[in-house]
């Protein structure tokens, strides 16, 4: 989930020690990885690698697969739309973004993809195809 888009830092960052201190969520992202909201989940396990994320790939339905949509929608690499489903649109946007990267064009996400993905989306902010 993500949230507190229109807070100032100050309460995006105690929205963020609240929610470590309740411990409902499993996963607070730290303020480094996103800095203009705050996100929180229950995540899937194991994660691909410290980026945070589980491994994805067509055929995958799930939560990490609108964050890879929207990531590479602000990027402007535009699939078929924003559902969750891992789909042809999908893997072919998610292909032309590592092809355009000097990545592995093999249209999966593990930890380089995602590493690369949230360190160039960290802290775009809104854009036109930007879910808030």
């Amino acid at each position: 989930m993500d949230m507190a888009q229109s807070f100032s830092n100050e309460d995006r960052n105690k929205l963020r020690d609240l929610a470590d201190q309740i411990g409902c969520w499993v996963y607070v992202e730290p303020a480094n990885l996103t800095p203009t909201w705050v996100h929180v989940d229950r995540r899937l396990t194991p994660p691909a690698c410290t980026a945070g994320y589980i491994a994805v790939s067509e055929g995958s339905i799930n939560t990490y697969v609108l964050i890879l949509q929207d990531a590479l929608n602000t990027l402007g690499f535009t699939g078929a739309g924003l559902d969750g489903i891992f789909g042809v649109g999908t893997k072919n946007a998610l292909i032309k973004y590592q092809d355009a990267r000097g990545l592995t064009p093999d249209g999966k996400v593990g930890c380089e993809t995602w590493t690369y993905i949230t360190k160039e989306v960290k802290g775009t902010g809104s854009t036109d195809t930007t879910i808030l």
